[in-house]
């Protein structure tokens, strides 16, 4: 990927994204405070899904830098991400674990990034909570290269006839206007299959938390054709 700025961090000029002036800074304080706890419940997979990432690194959503352990240290991080509450915290994430740090205030359907511009693209916990996941995997898609990966950690729905599909279908409209518009009735993995990636690899999981809606998900890699 090819930029003009040298700076440890480039900001782009935002674009609007509408945050309400009490869900922005009690998300950002929310998952600050709850971060160790969903990082442990998420370990495994994440050092498994987020393995030989190359020097740069593009994450939709990357909040307060939760993903940051994850990537050697010198490796520059283009991050878009539309909360400003979440800068601070991911500004100093990225000093702490030694990350060159690229932010954008940018929502992930509208990255401003060239074609065929990057490796790799990860989010963790963002499709949840996007507009339109298709219209986000569409590019992502757009910007990676051919034989680029997307690497994906991601809250779904439960399956059918469960005690978990039941809760999240009571708790559905409080769960989405307290969490900035996330979604915990999303069949994720079957977008990511219909995005046109040429290969997809999905592990279903659950975690254990008191957040019953939360905790099924899914892990894997979705890669561009070489030839694409």
């Amino acid at each position: 990927m090819h930029h003009d700025q040298t700076a440890s961090e480039t900001t782009d000029h935002p674009i609007p994204f509408a945050h309400h002036r009490l869900r922005g800074p009690f998300n950002a304080t929310f998952f600050r405070l709850m971060g160790p706890a969903i990082e442990r419940s998420l370990r495994a997979r994440k050092r498994r899904v987020l393995a030989g990432l190359p020097a740069e690194v593009v994450e939709i959503g990357p909040g307060v830098g939760a993903n940051l352990p994850y990537l050697p240290s010198g490796t520059t991080l283009v991050a878009l991400e539309p909360n400003r509450q979440m800068h601070a915290g991911l500004r100093s994430a990225a000093d702490r674990h030694g990350v060159r740090l690229e932010l954008r205030e940018r929502p992930a359907e509208r990255t401003g990034l060239p074609d065929d511009s990057a490796d790799v693209v990860i989010s963790s916990l963002v499709l949840c909570t996007v507009p339109d996941p298709g219209a986000v995997l569409a590019e992502i898609r757009r910007i990676l290269r051919p034989g680029g990966s997307f690497r994906f950690l991601e809250h779904v729905v439960a399956g059918e006839r469960t005690f978990t599909r039941r809760v999240q279908r009571w708790t559905r409209r409080p769960w989405t206007w307290t969490f900035e518009g996330c979604s915990c009735e999303r069949d994720l993995e079957a977008a990511i299959r219909a995005a046109g990636f040429a290969e997809v690899e999905v592990e279903r999981y659950r975690i254990r938390s008191p957040f019953v809606p939360f905790n099924t998900h899914i892990a894997g890699v979705a890669r561009v054709a070489t030839d694409s």
